[in-house]
């Protein structure tokens, strides 16, 4: 190799030992940062541990709403009815003037019955005197004793007109009475079905208007005599505790989805069972100072029919419904692994659901992070604070 040839290779050689450092730097810095990379840490989700308390066991039965008191206004006596004295649809006081009919008849019938009476007690009064008399000449044997027996019976005939006239003018009263047609209850009156110059009461009691009394109002419903004969069965094996007497509180849900603000009471539950529909008649009594119930008017009752002491309520945010209508959970385990458990829960209660079975105390079930987690995952479970603005704990079964 001439010099000029050692000259040139020097350079190059540096260049292929600087190329060989460089990667070598590379190769280890790559190494460095591999090892520095750590698994990321477990999800942090909020848990609820499962714990039993005392909760109401209520149930959502249909009904409808019926009058305390309906009254059938009705003409009681023929004739024209003349007026009508009160506002369709308003309240009314019972002995209120509803209706006028025209009395001109009625009067003379009665004026008619007063004379038929005033004569009745002149003809008493000539028969009775004359028995008198008779009685006196008899026993001087003035008079035989045909006449006077005569005389008596006429006195006694007179006295039985009187009567009768008496008892004419008393039901010619009435009638002339009954042609001012009053209130029979207090109530919310309704359409009148007849109008001015219409004639009623003729040879039947013609209908004039309906007055319904809707402060308290009556709702009945029904319910199972299945799910009847299972409450007892529960309560008589001591799953459930029975309701106090006079405790039992019923809760009106309307047809628009909103809560009745009045709780009501339950009157009484039917002794028989309908053979066509299995069901038991029950009422219960609502006060209503607003007339916002109304008789036919379709409702809901939740009724509170006893007391479960080892119910188990959880989120209904920590519960998942399949398309099969199963419901499952996200149970963290003692090692902090996720388990999925089906649980039995048709019953709501607020924002929670009651699970009968698939529970059990001391449970961690996930309430919050359930979408940063699957089967088998180790999780780091905390406790769950619910927010404050949760609603009231309601039951109902779905």
């Amino acid at each position: 190799m001439n010099r000029i040839e050692q000259k040139n290779f020097r350079p190059r050689r540096r260049e292929i030992f600087l190329g060989a450092a460089l990667a070598v730097v590379a190769v280890l810095f790559a190494g460095c940062g591999k090892k520095a990379a750590s698994p990321p840490p477990p999800p942090e989700v909020g848990v609820v541990t499962v714990a039993t308390e005392p909760l109401p066991v209520t149930t959502e039965l249909p009904g409808r709403m019926d009058a305390v008191r309906t009254a059938q206004v009705r003409a009681r006596v023929a004739g024209i009815l003349l007026k009508e004295n009160y506002v369709e649809g308003s309240d009314v006081k019972a002995g209120d003037l509803l209706f006028q009919i025209d009395p001109a008849p009625l009067q003379a019938s009665y004026d008619s019955a007063q004379a038929a009476l005033a004569k009745a007690e002149a003809s008493l009064k000539q028969t009775q005197a004359q028995a008198d008399r008779y009685q006196t000449l008899v026993k001087i044997h003035a008079v035989s004793q045909q006449d006077f027996d005569n005389a008596v019976s006429s006195a006694a005939q007179g006295k039985a007109d009187v009567l009768t006239a008496k008892a004419n003018v008393e039901t010619a009263g009435l009638n002339l009475g009954y042609a001012t047609v009053t209130a029979p209850i207090s109530g919310r009156s309704g359409k009148a079905l007849v109008t001015e110059g219409a004639l009623v009461g003729q040879n039947e009691a013609t209908e004039l208007a309906v007055i319904q009394q809707l402060d308290p109002i009556y709702f009945d419903f029904t319910e199972s005599s299945v799910d009847v004969l299972r409450l007892r069965k529960q309560l008589a094996d001591g799953q459930l505790q029975s309701v106090a007497p006079g405790a039992v509180k019923i809760t009106l849900l309307l047809e628009d989805g909103s809560v009745y603000p009045h709780d009501g009471k339950l009157l009484f539950s039917d002794i028989t069972v309908d053979p066509t529909t299995g069901m038991i008649t029950l009422r219960a009594e609502f006060p209503n100072p607003d007339d916002v119930l109304l008789p036919g008017m379709f409702a809901r009752g939740r009724l509170e029919q006893a007391v479960n002491d080892q119910a188990i309520a959880v989120s209904q945010r920590a519960v998942v419904h399949g398309a099969d209508g199963g419901a499952t959970v996200f149970v963290v385990t003692p090692d902090n692994k996720i388990e999925v458990r089906s649980v039995k829960a048709a019953t709501a209660l607020g924002d929670k659901w009651i699970v009968t079975s698939g529970l059990k105390t001391g449970d961690r079930v996930v309430v919050e992070g359930l979408q940063k987690i699957k089967p088998d995952m180790t999780v780091k479970p905390v406790p769950f604070v619910p927010p404050t603005n949760a609603p009231a704990m309601t039951q109902t079964n779905q």
